[in-house]
């Protein structure tokens, strides 16, 4: 199976990278997500650990049963050869009603088709109010006119 684009990235093709990764998020469709990533896939997520596609999407079920109206952007940072860097932002409440923007960084490392073996993720949790969300858009992929975030100042 491949999933395009492929390394060697250039700015252009990490960057399409980053969106459709971004889009795929956006879905909530754990076995969506988990199609992008080898059978073997390594990750850290914050302090857990995960191995496998198996494993991948149990822990996005469970990220999303608590993670609600979960809403994400994800913007390019640098590319070389098969690694990509982003950084994100996204909103979320939890089941008592707090929002939440957390905000982190990601480094990616690909196989020759284009499957993601490693991601590593920093992430920190800011408690918001509900006035100061800045992502308003129906659940699911985000409008193409919709601000990234260096538009939105994040």
């Amino acid at each position: 199976m491949s999933r395009p684009p492929l390394p060697p990235f250039t700015p252009e093709t990490a960057a399409e990278k980053a969106r459709l990764a971004e889009d795929a998020w956006n879905s909530r469709d754990p076995e969506r997500v988990a199609l992008a990533y080898t059978e073997d896939s390594r990750w850290r997520n914050r302090a857990e650990f995960i191995a496998g596609r198996s494993e991948i999407v149990a822990f996005l079920r469970r990220k999303w049963a608590r993670e609600l109206d979960y809403r994400l952007i994800k913007e390019l940072w640098t590319t070389a050869g098969d690694r990509i860097a982003v950084r994100f932002a996204y909103e979320w409440h939890d089941d008592s009603g707090q929002w939440f923007r957390s905000y982190g960084n990601e480094n990616w490392e690909f196989d020759e088709a284009g499957l993601m073996r490693r991601r590593i993720a920093s992430i920190n949790d800011l408690p918001i109010a509900a006035a100061d969300r800045l992502y308003h858009w129906p659940l699911g992929r985000r409008p193409d006119d919709h601000p990234g975030l260096s538009d939105l100042g994040l």
